[in-house]
């Protein structure tokens, strides 16, 4: 994940604190809110991760095909990635 989760941690205070100040939203419990927001931001920033992740398994799996073929590890890797950002249509 590109943020540490202390670092997306206050920025969900932030936007919960913003979003009251300007009457964009009323709450009486502003933290649960808050953990709310905090809990959607990692899910969504941690998605490359989990990407990237199932993009090893899968190249591992066809290792030996892509010695053999002489196909470059950076460059399926990057296709490989595309067609699951595709899949999941995920904007990275």
């Amino acid at each position: 994940m590109l943020f540490s989760k202390d670092y997306v941690g206050y920025l969900s205070r932030q936007v919960v604190r913003r979003l009251v100040e300007a009457k964009m939203i009323r709450t009486d419990k502003p933290a649960i809110v808050a953990e709310r927001i905090n809990a959607g931001l990692i899910e969504e920033l941690s998605l490359e991760d989990r990407i990237n992740d199932e993009v090893r398994v899968i190249l591992e799996a066809f290792q030996d095909d892509m010695l053999k073929s002489g196909a470059s590890y950076p460059e399926m890797f990057k296709k490989v990635k595309n067609e699951l950002t595709r899949k999941y249509k995920a904007v990275l």
